[in-house]
């Protein structure tokens, strides 16, 4: 008999927590189909069992996620495919994380990347190792804007000022510096990450959880733009940018290695 795959999201409890654990190390947990698939069964889980009152969402080795594997093939045409993925993968799994009844809580550990960014900022709560970092790699390294949510989370959090800097160079954000500038809740030593994040979710189980959603939705309706509007805006403008040669460059400079030839 072949080997079962291990699932590319474990879920486990710990009491009334649920945690959630991308589970693809030797890709920092890119998101693939199968990931899709696995992240989607977990949340099922999650919804239809009234006994979990907390969330904590975390990455398995030496990183959150790194974002889309750009690894796994992209039929063409590759906007609309694009364009799809993200409406129906990323999008949808941000979605269903944002609407989640009870807190949830992220806990970053190494690098969050491209969609893993918005993915962490999906969280209620974000805490993060000292050694996690932080990094928009879409527009200098794929000639595409970023998504997952990155364009509603990053200034709404940081501000025009440093959002925009952020995205244009790509440059790393590090935890400490992420935390003094209030992307994230809070910085930790990469020892106490989970027990931290675990423990802060115990604690928000033991509160009144209707509420802390009620409270959630209260603070993103007094934003002006809703977050669904913007993972719409962001499809599309990728759907549009991923046919161009940027993202093909990009693609192919990631497979082989080096970095993109800009033209």
């Amino acid at each position: 008999m072949e080997p079962q795959q291990s699932p590319a999201v474990l879920l486990t409890r710990d009491g009334d927590v649920a945690v959630l654990r991308l589970n693809r190390p030797e890709a920092l947990n890119a998101v693939n189909a199968d990931l899709e698939r696995d992240f989607k069964g977990a949340l099922d889980e999650v919804e239809a069992d009234a006994t979990v009152r907390a969330v904590v969402l975390t990455g398995a080795g030496r990183g959150f996620c790194a974002g889309a594997d750009l690894l796994e093939p992209a039929p063409a045409p590759v906007g609309a495919h694009v364009a799809h993925v993200l409406h129906h993968r990323y999008n949808a799994i941000v979605r269903r994380l944002h609407a989640l009844q009870v807190p949830v809580v992220s806990a970053v550990n190494g690098v969050a990347a491209g969609g893993g960014v918005g993915l962490a900022l999906s969280a209620d709560v974000v805490i993060a190792a000292e050694s996690a970092r932080f990094k928009q790699v879409f527009g200098p390294q794929l000639g595409v804007i970023p998504d997952v949510g990155s364009t509603w989370y990053y200034p709404r959090l940081l501000g025009r000022g440093r959002a925009l800097p952020l995205m244009l160079t790509g440059d790393d954000l590090p935890a400490p510096q992420a935390a003094a500038w209030g992307l994230i809740w809070q910085v930790v030593p990469d020892d106490q990450l989970l027990p931290t994040a675990l423990a802060l979710a115990h604690r928000l189980a033991a509160g009144p959880v209707r509420a802390y959603a009620a409270i959630r939705a209260a603070v993103d309706h007094a934003v002006s733009v809703p977050l669904e509007a913007q993972l719409d805006l962001e499809r599309d403008v990728n759907g549009r940018l991923c046919d161009g040669p940027d993202f093909a460059e990009g693609v192919t400079a990631f497979r082989e290695r080096r970095k993109p030839r800009w033209r």
